[in-house]
């Protein structure tokens, strides 16, 4: 009797390892994933924050573009339309002004 409750024990322990091995090595590796998948933002003023917005195409009357880009890279994209519309204007303004 002394001699078959050690085994028994033993055997238990080791039943329990090997079945709950595989549940905490399962665990582990959600937390790995979860780290690892960047967090959405949700904050719509961070640059990072990607906007999509619909265009509509020339030369059709219901066909639209959508254009998805991040704030910072909206932010370039209305300073460069907006510089080459100053440009434009200012070129036109010059030609009309010399041609007097």
């Amino acid at each position: 009797m002394k001699i078959l409750l050690p085994a028994l024990l033993i055997g238990a322990f080791a039943t329990t390892a090997i079945t709950v091995s595989p549940a905490l090595a399962a665990d582990t590796e959600n937390k790995v994933e979860k780290a690892k998948k960047p967090k959405k933002i949700t904050d719509r003023r961070h640059p990072d924050y990607v906007r999509c917005r619909s265009e509509a195409i020339i030369g059709s009357l219901t066909r639209k573009k959508r254009i998805c880009m991040t704030n910072a890279e909206w932010v370039v994209y209305t300073r460069t339309g907006s510089r080459d519309a100053k440009q434009f204007v200012e070129d036109m303004q010059s030609g009309i002004n010399t041609s007097n």
